[in-house]
């Protein structure tokens, strides 16, 4: 981390805001992607037979749901894949979906850390550049005031 600070110390204006630019994109994914995982993480928690019949809120995108009842959690498909889905009884997936929820919550703490990792650097990138447009900013007033 020290070596990148040194090294966008180094940059100019147009390179920080590239950079800036690429942190925003990657902090985003990071965030989208960690917003997908939570969804995940909390239909397969509701997954059991205390909600047959109820009504859950399933997203089909991260702003819009539907409205769905759960009629049958004894049989659920499971994504395995490239498209690719598979029928099993509910009895038979609870090992899988244990297993996809500990993936799921490692690769959240992945993510997490990945996260906080690229904000830090957006708010150095940012500094470095708020500072590099004073120091334009301040020598054009010194070149203004030198030629009145």
């Amino acid at each position: 981390f020290a070596q990148t600070i040194s090294t966008i110390t180094e940059m100019n204006l147009p390179q920080l805001e590239m950079l800036k630019n690429q942190l925003d994109q990657k902090v985003e994914f990071l965030s989208v992607s960690t917003a997908q995982y939570k969804v995940v993480q909390t239909i397969l928690n509701r997954l059991n037979k205390s909600n047959e019949g109820r009504e859950l809120l399933i997203p089909l995108t991260s702003s819009v749901y539907v409205r769905e009842k759960l009629h049958d959690v004894e049989h659920v498909l499971i994504d395995v894949g490239t498209v690719y889905h598979v029928e099993k009884i509910a009895e038979d997936a609870k090992d899988f979906f244990k297993r996809k929820t500990g993936f799921l919550t490692t690769q959240m703490e992945k993510i997490q850390a990945a996260f906080q990792e690229k904000y830090i650097m957006k708010q150095a990138v940012t500094e470095m550049m708020s500072q590099k447009i004073q120091q334009i900013t301040a020598l054009g007033a010194a070149q203004a005031t030198a030629k009145a």
